[in-house]
């Protein structure tokens, strides 16, 4: 036999402070002005068919049905959202907010990374162990599941946590520009370098470096990013000595790096260089509680 659903429920506060309370049911809930709703509220900035809340599997969705005045969340105006218990939806001088009797979803966190997805809770306790050591770790996942924010949280979790974080992306430099900003130039190696620039590989000694989007970097600069990663020394561009650098290398993706090594596209040797821990990101739709 199946557990009941939890009991939900909408509070309603009126402009002149008065609340009332509504379950919400499987049907949907529609909220207006008007005398033809089912939940009808005494304000004048209010449409007469304002929004309506409908319960789903994932939560409580808030839909504004072409209001003049509009339907608010956090500032901002929506047409649909998940309204989790708590959150606070504005329709002219009227509060709505909806309640649950389900428990609390326990918070989790990681440095200043924050999740209530048990999904994501296997992700930071993983990095959690990774944090301390200064393996190179690949985070893998869609573009938008955080992947920098983890990095930034191991990063704080580190005894480098001290150090610089330097953050390099690899698909927002232009290839011939790429070279530079990651090894540094010697003044006069190139038609406008007028003074010496150290690299992010240089940036970053003591700390972590930050390569986002690994999978966008050139095929003819990957021989100088694996042995920069092997040796840990660089050669800035127009120069002869070798810079010796201290650093932690986080790499992300949103690209498969396998098939990409299949296609040819990327370098069998980097890798495996930077999968020697890979933690794989569950993208939103996989963890609706966040």
């Amino acid at each position: 036999m199946e557990p009941a659903a939890p009991a939900r429920w909408v509070s309603v506060v009126a402009p002149d402070g008065t609340v009332e309370r509504e379950p919400l049911s499987r049907r949907r809930l529609r909220i207006g002005s008007g005398t033809d709703v089912d939940l009808m509220v005494i304000d004048p900035h209010v449409s007469r068919l304002h929004c309506e809340l409908e319960p789903t599997p994932v939560g409580v969705v808030l839909r504004d049905l072409g209001s003049t005045n509009g339907t608010y969340v956090g500032g901002a105006a929506i047409r649909e959202v998940i309204l989790h218990p708590g959150v606070v939806a504005v329709l002219g001088a009227t509060r709505l907010f909806v309640e649950t009797d389900a428990p609390v979803a326990e918070v989790l966190r990681f440095g200043s990374a924050v999740s209530v997805s048990p999904a994501m809770g296997a992700v930071f306790s993983m990095l959690e162990k990774l944090a301390a050591s200064d393996v190179t770790v690949l985070l893998t996942g869609e573009t938008g599941t955080g992947k920098d924010v983890l990095t930034r949280a191991a990063h704080e979790q580190s005894p480098r946590a001290q150090g610089p974080l330097v953050v390099f992306d690899c698909g927002a430099v232009t290839a011939s520009l790429i070279e530079s900003e990651l090894f540094g130039h010697e003044k006069g190696a190139f038609t406008g370098a007028v003074a010496e620039r150290a690299g992010a590989f240089e940036r970053a000694d003591g700390g972590t470096l930050f390569l986002d989007e690994i999978g966008e970097m050139p095929l003819d600069l990957q021989p100088r990013l694996l042995r920069a990663l092997e040796q840990r020394q660089v050669r800035r561009v127009g120069g002869s000595d070798e810079i010796s650098v201290d650093v932690r290398v986080i790499a992300a993706t949103n690209r498969d790096l396998a098939a990409e090594v299949a296609a040819g596209r990327f370098r069998q040797d980097l890798y495996f260089r930077i999968t020697a821990a890979v933690v794989e990101v569950p993208p939103l739709r996989a963890r609706p509680e966040d």
